[in-house]
């Protein structure tokens, strides 16, 4: 009995031990993924800012900017590229609506964004825009990978339509969560105009007749939590300039927008507590449940050996001493008549 129990407890302990490294290797590749169809609001802010004023054509100090990025999943374009791409692929339509003090809106950037639903890696099909621009990006956007490494990315900046490297700066600690830190600066460039402008009539197109060129920087930071690769935090040290325009605004430079952009407070309340309930699942997956099942082999195969071991221990004999073995029995002795 003892011995079969051992073999029921060394089967269950080879089939957690196998268990271990397959949740790791084989099941959280396949299983973490960013889903379809996600929707996600941010507000970000800066206060104060430089802003120019369309009507004066002049640059002024406002008390606030307001910038609201939405991300929509498409689920229908993304399971028409999974057709011809061979993989879950999120497809996500963005939006940057950038309003000003008054309310009234400023600029607005739409974007596609094509991804591997699992790696993040960017995926190419048709639709992979940049206001309306065809682009073609190399590294991430908006997300870092799971399990994120301490190390540099590309990452796509949508105002140049080019990728860069985001530098690794270190870990820190942001409201209870180890996070790491990211820089990117961008140096002054030259980028297109927004299709939609602020003012009626106004056009890139209007704008680029009277010699006028927009041009931008930024610093950007980003905490990423390194589990889930969701951006915790989020801020922009940013710049826009027209220049060449001295023959419509009297000065050849004009600030279109100057401020330190950073996420609303309660943004980032909301955005902490959703990546500490994702990153649970993460973890079973990659470390908790590893973990314990090579545990539990470890203590299933110690039984195991510890009950083969009782089996096999000769039983002990109770009572008296019965001496030395008398040999075997030799028999009834001759038998012989009565006289």
């Amino acid at each position: 009995m003892r011995r079969r129990a051992s073999l029921v407890l060394l089967s269950f302990a080879v089939f957690l031990a196998a268990m271990a490294p397959t949740m790791r290797w084989y099941a959280f590749p396949r299983l973490a993924k960013i889903p379809p169809n996600q929707y996600q609001e941010t507000v970000l802010e800066a206060k104060p800012a430089t802003l120019l004023n369309y009507s004066t054509l002049k640059s002024e100090q406002v008390d606030k900017i307001t910038i609201v990025q939405t991300l929509k999943g498409n689920v229908e374009e993304s399971k028409k590229i999974e057709r011809d791409a061979g993989r879950d692929v999120v497809v996500w339509d963005s939006l940057s609506y950038v309003l000003g003090p008054d309310g009234k809106m400023v600029s607005k950037i739409p974007e596609r964004y094509i991804f591997d639903a699992h790696t993040q890696d960017p995926v190419h099909a048709t639709g992979e825009t940049v206001d309306g621009d065809p682009v073609r990006r190399d590294g991430i956007e908006f997300k870092w990978p799971f399990l994120t490494e301490k190390r540099d990315y590309q990452y796509f900046d949508a105002q140049t339509r080019t990728s860069a490297p985001i530098h690794y700066q270190g870990t820190r600690t942001f409201r209870g969560l180890e996070v790491y830190y990211f820089e990117q600066t961008v140096p002054w460039t030259e980028v297109p105009m927004p299709k939609t402008m602020p003012v009626q009539g106004i056009t890139p197109d209007v704008l680029a007749k009277t010699g006028l060129t927009r041009w931008y920087t930024t610093k950007r930071m980003f905490w990423i939590d390194p589990v889930t690769g969701a951006p915790v935090n989020g801020e922009e040290i940013h710049r826009e300039e027209l220049r060449n325009a001295r023959a419509l605004m009297g000065q050849d430079t004009v600030t279109v927008f100057a401020g330190h952009v950073k996420m609303r407070e309660d943004y980032i309340a909301y955005v902490v507590d959703l990546v500490k309930s994702n990153r649970l699942m993460v973890l079973l997956l990659v470390s908790y449940l590893p973990w314990s099942f090579t545990v539990l082999a470890l203590l299933l195969l110690a039984l195991s050996l510890w009950l083969e071991a009782r089996s096999r221990r000769p039983a002990t004999a109770t009572g008296t001493d019965p001496g030395p073995d008398p040999g075997p029995d030799p028999g009834p002795g001759p038998v012989t008549a009565p006289a």
